[in-house]
């Protein structure tokens, strides 16, 4: 299991519900856990690890061995939005790239907790934002698709370099071209079902 970067074609994946959770669900999701806090992270939806999944991790403090931290949610809505505030946020797909994104002040989200617990939370601040960026990531939205104009031009430059870096991967043979990717995350969508 690995992060995988834009524009890796699980980052635009629509995820599907996740219908039992078992051991191995259990597995990946502290496989997931471990991943984020290697890259320094504090949130990783599944389909950042190209699971096609709709679920995902966050640890607001970005800090392994805080158990009470670390928080998923499964099959996540947002059911309520207040308020609009403005903060930076970045993304373990788009590492390094750096930018303010509008978001909601405070939201409720209804989930399933690891244990298949129904949980409802009020959050706003810095656990809210995450649960909004993380539930985009979900519906093939990424933070980019969400900043003004003015700042969408000013990471173009920086998303070219992405995708020329990871289109001479798939040339070298390093990644599975779109085609396959694609073709992977339509059949485990499928065998989920």
């Amino acid at each position: 299991m690995e992060i995988v970067h834009y524009p890796h074609p699980a980052l635009r994946w629509k995820s599907s519900d996740v219908r039992q959770i078992d051991a191995n669900l259990r597995k990946t999701v502290r496989e997931m856990f471990d991943l984020m806090y290697a890259a320094k992270g504090i949130g990783l939806a599944a389909n950042q690890v190209a699971l096609p999944l709709r679920l995902f991790i966050v640890n607001p403090t970005g800090e392994a061995g805080q158990p009470e931290e670390e928080h998923v949610f499964i099959n996540p809505v947002i059911t309520n939005r207040k308020g609009a505030e403005i903060g930076e946020e970045g993304c373990l797909s788009l590492p390094g790239l750096y930018s303010d994104v509008r978001r909601a002040e405070t939201i409720v989200v209804d989930a399933f907790d690891i244990d298949g617990q129904p949980i409802r939370a009020t959050l706003s601040e810095l656990p809210a934002r995450l649960v909004q960026h993380e539930t985009d990531h979900l519906d093939g939205v990424l933070f980019i698709d969400r900043l003004e104009e003015s700042l969408r031009r000013e990471v173009d430059a920086k998303l070219t370099d992405f995708e020329t870096r990871f289109r001479k991967q798939q040339a070298a043979g390093e990644i599975p071209h779109d085609e396959e990717l694609l073709e992977r995350l339509k059949s485990f969508g499928e065998s989920a079902a």
